[in-house]
């Protein structure tokens, strides 16, 4: 059996089909895996490089907004737009955030239906980051249309011209897409905070803490009943969030399969984009999760085994996005369209050949290097192999939107496209708006589902735990110990 060659010491990525690897590691039970995350929030001081680090987000979020300003006060002329590349860098970053967003549903409501275990400790982030990247995608319809002060027109709203939004256009379907989202993973990730907001009601000592958590809490006592409700609404929202993973990237893709303009006309789009967007996600997660468990101590919880599994369906969803560069060229071939072959042509060959080259580069050959365990399992390593690939899936939305524009079928039209400043800045502002909501998130809320990962503890094992008393579970209490509370507590 091949030996990983990581030097950290909490390993538990041997593969042993007679014995499941641990999930939970170092000397933890109930008591100290409450201490350690809620601490975190509740008890720590913090840290100078939070500040540093929310600091330069936030003056990043200001660029973010200012630009956004001079867009609304200049018109959308400030871009690089031209003719005909009438849609840049707005929807680029439009479908890059919205691509981010999916793995936080795919780890929480598939794998969650799946009876997957190992997702107990990463949900929590991953559900955060879908909220955060769906608010950065949310920008940008918006802000593209021109005519920003009716913006509202993109809602089915009456309106005094007695005129509905037009429901063939794409950009109706986004609107529809990202607001279903958004509803759905806020109250999905919501709803599974609900026992650890309650778990830091119940130790924060500041009296603001104790009135925003218990506000934020509902009324959580631990109770039977509440658990029973809550673990059937878990489950109902997983149900519902489950089609979403597969529904809004396919109607992103509408945005491109609909027209009739060569190298978006294609049907493999809404599963190419699905994949992608599983993709680049599981990326995001991992960028962020592996300085969180560095900085804030949490490499027994979310150990090497879990970020070894994302690495694999990574590298699985990587090899479907390679499958789908390849098939497009093949079906431009097999088609016998010459304007179809001349887009894919022009897309590997044409004056954006290098923006094609590096998605390719970043987005399969680098995934196959994850077939190495070696790799697979190195922290340094994989940390960067994240960071190509969402440079990568960025390339990806530039390259589908930018080439097929801008060599249509007029050759008189030809133009090249080149973002300008505020195009750079508004994107690099829109990182600002991720990163800041993050490190609110990483300072005010449990990064970790407390309450799941309990359940997936050798103690809470009713046949191979330990025993123990109800006052030592700090009311996430797992299902085999819980008791009918009439009065409400479970302590």
């Amino acid at each position: 059996m091949m030996k990983s060659s990581v030097t950290d010491p909490l390993d538990n990525t041997l593969d042993d089909p007679t014995r499941p690897a641990e999930l939970v590691l170092g000397n933890n039970n109930f008591t100290t895996l409450t201490e350690k995350v809620s601490d975190i929030v509740l008890e720590r001081k913090t840290p100078l490089a939070w500040y540093v680090a929310i600091t330069f987000t936030a003056g990043l979020t200001g660029v973010l907004f200012l630009m956004i300003a001079y867009l609304f006060v200049t018109g959308v002329g400030v871009w690089g737009l031209n003719n005909p590349v009438g849609w840049g860098w707005a929807i680029v970053n439009f479908v890059f955030w919205v691509g981010i967003g999916h793995a936080g549903t795919l780890i929480s409501a598939i794998l969650f239906l799946l009876r997957q275990k190992w997702r107990t400790s990463i949900n929590r982030f991953a559900e955060a980051m879908t909220i955060f990247a769906v608010v950065c995608a949310g920008i940008f319809p918006g802000i593209h249309v021109g005519r920003v002060w009716v913006v509202y027109w993109l809602f089915p709203l009456p309106n005094y011209q007695a005129m509905w939004p037009n429901f063939r256009s794409p950009l109706l379907w986004d609107v529809f897409a990202v607001g279903t989202y958004a509803t759905v993973s806020l109250l999905f990730w919501y709803t599974g905070m609900v026992p650890d907001l309650a778990t830091l009601r119940d130790r924060a000592r500041g009296r603001l803490q104790q009135i925003v958590y218990g506000v934020l809490a509902i009324g959580w006592r631990g109770s039977h009943r509440h658990w029973h409700r809550y673990e059937k609404a878990y489950l109902i929202l997983a149900g519902l969030a489950t089609p979403l993973v597969l529904s809004v990237h396919s109607v992103v893709s509408f945005d491109f399969a609909t027209s009739q303009l060569p190298g978006w006309h294609t049907t493999i789009f809404p599963p190419y984009f699905v994949a992608g967007a599983v993709f680049s996600g599981f990326a995001m997660v991992g960028t962020l999760l592996i300085p969180a468990r560095q900085w804030f101590g949490l490499k027994e919880f979310i150990t090497l085994h879990h970020l070894e599994n994302m690495n694999k369906i990574i590298l699985a969803t990587g090899s479907m996005v390679g499958f789908a560069y390849a098939t497009e060229f093949f079906i431009a071939w097999y088609g016998g369209n010459p304007n179809e072959s001349f887009a894919f042509v022009n897309r590997a060959f044409g004056p954006y050949a290098w923006a094609y080259w590096i998605m390719v580069s970043c987005n399969v050959i680098t995934p196959q290097l994850f077939w190495s365990k070696r790799i697979r399992t190195s922290i340094p390593i994989m940390w960067i192999m994240y960071i190509f690939v969402n440079i990568g899936m960025w390339f990806e939305r530039f390259v589908i939107t930018v080439t097929s524009l801008s060599r249509d079928f007029l050759p008189s039209s030809w133009a090249y496209y080149r973002p300008t400043p505020v195009d750079i800045l508004t994107f690099l502002g829109s990182f600002g708006l991720f990163f800041t909501l993050v490190l609110l998130f990483i300072r005010f809320l449990p990064m970790v589902a407390m309450a799941e990962v309990k359940t997936v503890m050798t103690i809470a094992d009713a046949h191979g735990g330990a025993r123990r008393s109800v006052g030592d579970y700090h009311g996430e209490i797992p299902q085999h110990v819980r008791h009918k509370d009439t009065e409400g507590g479970s302590r």
